[in-house]
Order: structure tokens, then C-alpha cells, then sequence
């Protein structure tokens, strides 16, 4: 029987053993990764910067104070988002020399910086089509506020961005944690376009090689996949997950995988689909629906036999 002491004694032992063989948990030249909650803070304190008056307690100042709010927001947010790609960087090449990294992440962090109003003009077409292709939103406030679609691509676009910078481990790390946030996974490596919509959004996944057009809207549960990943590796850099051209609808839990499929514009995709193939053009896709049988009302219902299944 064993006790506390014991148990503990042999898990440490254990554990301890596979810190000294295990090489991912072995130090790397002192070096260490980025810090999650610093990243996920970024993105969120991001937030009351381009949406002012919606987030945060101090949002008054932005109406009443603009410049000196954003000016002192975006400095602090800077500072701390440079310190985690210097350290990203550190990390992804052992070999790099701290006062490099220093530099690259500075410009890296400069261009990020300088890209944030178009991020917000683009996240403002977002909100549009969410309103406009929604009849259940009361407003674009509501979008903003309370919307799991509109804040998945918000950190998406922030993640995209450094995604093509090439910063290791922090796009992902943001594209993350609004997939856990929202059950809606996008890679941070796709390429979308502007007045784009998810609605509802719960289990929606676009791959890394995903491109996406203007005005497009997907559905819950749609999968924007590669048909195969069994070779691993070795299709990294490859183009494994569709196209959707301009003004694209797909329905609910409709997939859509490979890398040569293009789905062309002005296409409507229904729901419950899988697509392994290259759609026209101003087409229509619907699988056939089976034949729904309704046999006539029972005469008499009891507890006993109301869920029951009869032939």
C-alpha cells in the first residue's frame, strides 16, 4: 500500500529522470520560450485599441483623450510585444546572437505597429458583413461586443500578420487561444479577405494554405481541410487546403479539402457537403436529402413508451 511519501518520492523520480533525456525539456543555452499570458494579454488589452469605448475600464479616455490614449496604450503594448518575438526569436535559432534578435524584433514589431489601422479598417468591413448578413443582430455594437465569429478573425488578422513576419510560436499561440475561446480554429497562416463573416462559428476550421476572397460566409462546423496530412512534414510549405473565391457561401458542417480545389465565386455551398473536387463558378452545391417518413400519429402516448423507437 502505498502512502504520500512514497508516491511522491517515486513520481519525482520519474519525472526528474525524463528532464535529464528528454531534449525537449532540456535548457537551450539558457534560452527560454515566450510567455502565453504575455502573448494572450497583448491581445487582449489589443482589443480597447481598436475597438475604443467597447473593452477595458479606462475606455473613456479614448473618446475624451484620443491621442494621449492610444499614443500611451500602443507604447506600453510595444514594448511588450517586442520583448516576446526577441525572445521567440532567441529560442526558434540557438545560434543567434541576443543584439540581432534585438534588431529584428524591433523592426518586426515597428511594422505590426504601423499595420494596426488597417487591421482596423478591415476588421470594421468584418463587422459590417456580420450585421449586414445576420437578421438576428440588434446592431454592430452587438457584433462587436458579443460576437465569437468577429473575435476569432480579430485575432487572426493581428496573428496573420506575424505570421508573415515569420515570428515563431506567437501567431499560434493568439490563433489558439480564440480557438479555445470560440471553438473556431483558424490558422494563422491563411490568407482572407475583407467583409468576411462567421456565423456562430462553433467548430468551423481553415487550415494553413486556406485562401479566402471578399465577402465570403461560412457557417458553423465547416472544415476547410488537407485530404490527406499522412505524409507530415514533408507537406509543410505545401498548398494542402482549398481556395474559395470571391462572394462564397458554405452552409453548416459542409467540408472542403485539397489543395488544387478552387470553389468559385459566387457559389453557394450546402450544408452537410464534402468537397474533394473544384466547384464553377455561379454554382449551387446541395447533397440529396434522404427520404424523410412520417407515419401517423399514435392514438394513445404514455411515460413508458413516449422515447421509444418502433418499426
Amino acid at each position: 500500500m502505498s502512502d504520500k511519501r512514497s508516491a511522491v518520492l517515486k513520481s519525482v523520480e520519474r519525472l526528474t529522470k525524463n528532464y535529464r533525456t528528454e531534449e525537449l525539456f532540456m535548457p537551450k543555452n539558457g534560452r527560454s520560450l515566450p510567455s502565453r499570458s504575455a502573448v494572450i494579454d497583448i491581445v487582449r488589452e489589443l482589443k480597447s485599441v481598436i475597438f475604443p469605448g467597447y473593452f477595458g475600464v479606462d475606455t473613456s479616455d479614448a473618446r475624451v483623450f484620443p491621442e494621449f490614449y492610444v499614443g500611451y496604450r500602443l507604447n506600453d503594448l510595444y514594448d511588450r510585444l517586442e520583448k516576446q518575438i526577441e525572445i521567440a526569436l532567441l529560442y526558434q535559432n540557438q545560434e543567434q546572437k541576443q543584439e540581432y534578435a534585438q534588431d529584428q524584433a524591433e523592426e518586426i514589431s515597428a511594422r505590426f505597429f504601423e499595420k494596426l489601422p488597417e487591421i482596423q479598417e478591415m476588421l470594421l468591413k468584418d463587422v459590417q458583413a456580420g450585421f449586414d448578413g445576420d437578421p438576428a443582430a440588434k446592431s454592430k455594437e452587438e457584433i462587436i461586443f458579443s460576437y465569437p465569429g468577429l473575435f476569432a478573425i480579430y485575432v487572426y488578422r493581428l496573428a496573420h500578420v506575424l505570421y508573415l513576419e515569420k515570428v515563431p510560436f506567437i501567431p499560434r499561440i493568439m490563433t489558439e487561444y480564440a480557438h479555445g475561446r470560440t471553438g473556431i480554429d483558424i490558422n494563422p497562416g491563411a490568407t482572407i479577405g475583407e467583409y468576411f463573416f462567421i456565423d456562430h462559428g462553433t467548430g468551423v476550421v481553415i487550415g494553413e494554405t486556406t485562401e479566402i476572397g471578399n465577402n465570403v460566409k461560412l457557417y458553423q462546423g465547416v472544415t476547410l481541410g488537407a485530404l490527406s496530412t499522412r505524409q507530415g512534414q514533408q507537406l509543410a510549405n505545401v498548398k494542402r487546403h482549398p481556395t474559395i473565391g470571391d462572394n462564397v457561401t458554405v452552409y453548416s458542417n459542409s467540408t472542403v479539402l485539397g489543395g488544387q480545389t478552387v470553389i468559385g465565386e459566387n457559389t453557394i455551398i450546402g450544408g452537410n457537403t464534402f468537397i474533394t473536387e473544384s466547384i464553377p463558378a455561379n454554382t449551387k452545391v446541395n447533397t440529396k436529402s434522404p427520404e424523410l417518413v412520417i407515419k401517423k400519429p399514435r392514438k394513445e402516448m404514455t411515460a413508458s413508451n413516449v422515447w421509444d423507437w418502433e418499426n
